[in-house]
């Protein structure tokens, strides 16, 4: 094994170990002690001490100060539910979906945020569309595709500008956005016009329309899309495309306890 795979290997047993610890407290239902986890995991107790320091730094484990013991954190039920609203999100707005298709005959797809990146939760295709090489837990930049500029169409300017120092602009064709201050009007417009436009920015010769879905507190959760060849999104094609984005945005978004004042 060279060194490069025993570290690897290494790692991975780390959060092995680590995984372990977190599925021991949640069948546990108490907090428990650092010898009992040592004890049913094999394993020594300044080893788990060190796994189990890094879960208290992300906030997955607390430590009760009083008795020392251990408990899951409440980061770990914000993942959860987050999750939980992503998947309600996705089966609300299935059948949805799946009309559009019908109708429209493009592909669609639904999307939400992670990490300033488009992550895709769902995709229907028609028998009629061009292949476009995105599946279900692909991640795409969000400044470059229509279902990330609804996604971030919900940003301050503030948190704007936060995710393009970490996540940059980066250029995927002739007509990406790679300025911020033109993203930021690109924002402004989606808001007063309630969808995004992918104008040929992320893939030539493919055009996208998206709208965003909102919660009860008004938030951006996800947005869906339909995309296909330029030679297709034009006129009454892509005005039917938008039309029935908008009927479904805000069919789903009412269902998730949104209401548009």
């Amino acid at each position: 094994m060279t060194e490069k795979e025993s570290v690897k290997s290494k790692g991975i047993k780390s959060i092995v170990k680590a995984a372990r610890v977190i599925n021991m407290l949640a069948e546990a239902g108490q907090p428990l002690s650092l010898a009992h986890m040592a004890s049913n995991m094999s394993i020594s107790k300044s080893t788990l001490h060190g796994i189990i320091s890094t879960l208290v730094d992300v906030k997955f484990v607390v430590q009760d100060q009083q008795t020392g013991r251990y408990r899951l954190g409440t980061r770990l039920f914000e993942i959860g539910s987050a999750i939980s609203i992503q998947w309600n999100v996705r089966k609300i707005a299935y059948p949805f979906i799946q009309q559009i298709v019908a109708e429209i005959g493009e592909t669609v797809h639904m999307a939400v945020l992670d990490d300033y990146e488009v992550l895709y939760i769902n995709k229907q295709e028609s028998t009629s569309s061009i292949r476009i090489v995105t599946d279900i837990g692909v991640k795409l930049p969000a400044h470059s595709t229509g279902l990330g500029k609804a996604l971030l169409s919900g940003m301050s300017r503030l948190e704007l500008q936060f995710m393009v120092k970490n996540k940059g602009l980066p250029k995927h064709t002739d007509v990406t956005i790679t300025d911020f201050e033109d993203l930021w009007k690109e924002m402004c417009l989606i808001r007063q016009q309630g969808y995004a436009v992918d104008e040929q920015e992320f893939v030539e010769g493919l055009r996208c329309v998206a709208v965003p879905i909102f919660n009860h507190a008004g938030e951006i959760i996800a947005a869906i899309s339909v995309s296909g060849p330029v030679s297709r999104m034009q006129d009454d094609k892509f005005e039917r495309c938008r039309e029935s984005l908008l009927k479904v945005s805000a069919e789903v978004s009412a269902q998730m306890g949104y209401e548009k004042k």
